[in-house]
């Protein structure tokens, strides 16, 4: 069996299970962010839980790159960019719901949506999770920071509507440097999604006038 097929059944078996992974990580993470007056042990039992799902992350990258049967370096780490970042930054793990829909896409002779709506789907849902994962980051990074101005995590999720939509008010923004790191990298990820979903909204209406002129009858 080569490299490439057991690779490929490797991802077929474990990409729902990283999926689920992924929700119970964002959702340990989000409690304990949300909540910080529960009990102790109840903080530490989801501080467990981000690191064994964290840990379960970084069991499949090593399983991929052995199975790829490549050389560790900097072209596998070029190749499996999106891989690699959220492994170092998990809260950006839903951005590969891509490889979820790949996955039952194999099961499968036809997909179910159009490719327009599939980028739209992919591009929506991503955007906001990564609106939600960012809000979070940030609230925990700001809420005790001395000059903040975001210290609850509704003034968080105002803050990152406004920069993922690139609208900008301007005021809620991060004072820390954690916070800063996010919000550029919402930034930059925010923009090319909405990009993604506007263009391929964009492209499908010119597709369906384009359509309907074809079908109308000449001109007399």
């Amino acid at each position: 069996m080569d490299a490439d097929t057991r690779l490929t059944r490797w991802e077929n078996r474990s990409e729902i299970p990283l999926f689920f992974a992924s929700l119970l990580f964002l959702a340990a993470y989000a409690v304990h962010v949300l909540d910080p007056g529960l009990p102790a042990a109840v903080h530490m039992a989801l501080k467990s839980v981000v690191v064994a799902t964290w840990g379960y992350f970084l069991l499949d990258y090593v399983v991929r790159w052995r199975l790829s049967g490549r050389r560790f370096g900097p072209a596998y780490v070029r190749d499996n960019l999106l891989d690699t970042v959220v492994l170092f930054l998990p809260l950006l793990r839903p951005l590969r719901i891509v490889d979820l829909y790949q996955v039952l896409q194999r099961r499968r002779a036809q997909p179910r949506l159009s490719l327009y709506g599939r980028v739209i789907s992919y591009a929506g849902l991503s955007a906001l999770l990564l609106g939600f994962a960012a809000a979070l980051s940030v609230y925990q990074a700001e809420r005790y920071a001395k000059g903040a101005n975001i210290r609850t995590f509704g003034d968080s999720v105002w803050w990152a509507c406004s920069t993922i939509t690139t609208v900008g008010y301007g005021d809620a923004t991060p004072v820390t440097t954690r916070g800063r790191v996010v919000a550029g990298l919402l930034m930059f990820l925010g923009l090319a999604l909405l990009g993604a979903v506007t263009g391929s909204f964009s492209s499908w209406l010119l597709q369906v006038f384009t359509r309907e002129d074809e079908k109308r009858p000449p001109a007399p």
